[in-house]
């Protein structure tokens, strides 16, 4: 016992241990801070990759919908009801 009685009267291993409390329970970025924040990175790497093949789907659906004129008369029609000059438009909404 006295011999663990000498070690905490040492200057040098009293700083270290505070040094060492300090940055794992009263720091901004203590243990539990980092792990929190590197789950959130990963989660955040996930919806990233989920966007990035998103956007490519996206950009091939575009590509072939501005290259054939009839999927874009189709497009206007079915999304933003759009109707020729001579035609009558009738929206059926099921309940």
């Amino acid at each position: 016992m006295s011999k663990y009685l000498k070690y905490t009267k040492n200057f040098y291993v009293l700083g270290t241990l505070f040094f060492i409390f300090w940055m794992f329970f009263i720091d901004s970025n203590n243990v539990v801070n980092q792990f929190k924040l590197s789950s959130k990175l990963g989660e955040l790497n996930d919806q990233k990759e989920f966007y990035i093949e998103r956007k490519e789907i996206i950009k091939a659906e575009r590509e072939e919908l501005m290259s054939n004129p009839e999927l874009l008369e189709k497009f206007a029609r079915e999304k933003y009801l759009m109707k020729k000059k001579t035609e009558d438009l009738y929206v059926i909404v099921e309940k």
